[in-house]
């Protein structure tokens, strides 16, 4: 028995398993977790796919992983392998990675660089621009190349960031908060760096509870000993818990990032985007064991090693930490109802010698141990959710409030998307 099979059994259909899904959204209740089948049910997870990963703008990479003519990166979006590569013309394009032949993948590797790409099934070539320019005398003298050229997809770029969109039609408005973005990290030269480290963690939990975790730190104190060395808790000066010490703390810090021109003010683009710049605590510059910074080298223009962290949230998929050496950006790919990916990878100046300028171990060991714990904490809040014992529980407006903004955007998001007058 298919996936199909297995739907219509259980919902009677695609169409009666979406009005389930927003029957189950619309009655939430705000103020607490969702309901099971929208954190472990293998088909409404399938509507999180189609609603949500092939509507929405997603950040798949970094421009200088393709800094060449042609070099290339790909990335798998639930089923979809999707190809990034930099044109002739020094643009990033993205396509679906499927060759118009016979739907072979075209790029196998997770990056590499190559003149045209070729289909290793059957030798058909593209261009970097996806147009097709060979393919055997044998498709017939009636065969025309310009109707197979790669199918694109919606691509944008800013602040060295890479963004993408599978939606078939028009893409949702993202251009404000790319703008924002630019100017936010204009000041790391981000042509300038490199990937100095990568992770990528399988967690056997659902995307949402991952994200969830993040977007809290109520359980920092009780499982993060390494990232709490340098990590103050608040979420932004507005945060209902900070004290007046830290309050003055951030005074005296922002003084010195505006002498310097660094931007650090709050900005958002509704519950989806976010940028702000938050400093570590006093006495530290970087995220690191003994809070001193992990590259001898600053990135861009920057002189100030007490930057503290600027943190840029983009949901569905990805959290951020900038600061005065180094970069972490964490992606988060959905592989099953209850199995995530999450990547990460460590930046530092493309000038950064290994072994010199920084040691890998030392620039990763924080967010090691803080993605495992996070990964263990994901997986059994799964693993207790599964329980028919569970019921959802209420968050704490105070110290979980991102938690509640961020199911408030996948609630709406999905709920617009599915396009149901009634329920």
């Amino acid at each position: 028995m298919n996936e199909y099979d297995l739907l219509n059994l259980t919902y009677g259909g695609l169409e009666e398993a979406r009005r389930d899904m927003a029957r189950l959204l619309a009655e939430r209740s705000p103020t607490h977790s969702l309901p099971r089948p929208l954190y472990n049910d293998p088909f409404l997870f399938r509507l999180d796919m189609e609603e949500v990963f092939q509507k929405e703008w997603l950040f798949v990479g970094m421009t200088c992983e393709v800094p060449g003519k042609g070099d290339y990166m790909t990335v798998e979006i639930g089923q979809d392998p999707v190809l990034i590569v930099r044109d002739r013309d020094g643009e990033i394009q993205a396509f679906h990675n499927v060759c118009r032949h016979r739907g072979s993948r075209l790029c196998t590797q997770a990056k590499g660089k190559v003149a045209n790409l070729t289909c290793p099934y059957h030798q058909w070539t593209y261009d970097l621009k996806g147009n097709l320019i060979f393919a055997s005398n044998e498709m017939g003298e009636n065969f025309d190349r310009a109707e197979y050229g790669l199918k694109k997809i919606h691509c944008k770029t800013a602040g060295g960031f890479i963004f993408v969109c599978l939606a078939e039609g028009e893409a949702p408005e993202i251009d404000p908060f790319l703008t924002s973005l630019a100017q936010y990290m204009e000041p790391y030269d981000m042509d300038n760096t490199k990937v100095a480290a990568e992770s990528t963690l399988e967690e056997n939990a659902n995307w949402k509870l991952v994200i969830e975790n993040n977007r809290e730190c109520y359980h920092c104190s009780g499982s993060h000993p390494e990232l709490l060395r340098t990590l103050l808790e608040w979420d932004d000066t507005n945060d209902p818990r900070a004290t007046p010490e830290f309050l003055e703390h951030y005074q005296l810090q922002a003084e010195a990032w505006d002498r310097e021109g660094i931007p650090h003010r709050h900005v958002e683009h509704g519950l989806r985007n976010r940028i702000v710049r938050m400093p570590l605590k006093e006495g530290t510059q970087a995220m690191t064991m003994d809070g001193k910074p992990a590259c001898r080298k600053t990135l861009g223009r920057i002189q100030n090693r007490e930057l503290g962290s600027m943190r840029i949230l983009h949901l569905p998929n990805s959290w951020n930490h900038m600061q005065s050496d180094h970069l972490i950006v964490f992606r988060v790919l959905p592989v099953s109802a209850q199995k995530t990916l999450v990547t990460t990878k460590w930046l530092v100046h493309k000038d950064a010698v290994e072994g010199e300028d920084y040691e890998v171990e030392n620039l990763r060991q924080v967010w090691d141990a803080t993605n495992r714990q996070d990964r263990d904490l994901a997986e059994e809040n799964q693993r207790g959710i599964n329980s028919l014992g569970y019921e959802p529980g209420p968050y704490s407006q105070t110290y979980e409030f991102g938690v509640i903004n961020f199911l408030d955007w996948y609630a709406e998001t999905v709920l617009n998307n599915c396009k149901f007058d009634k329920l």
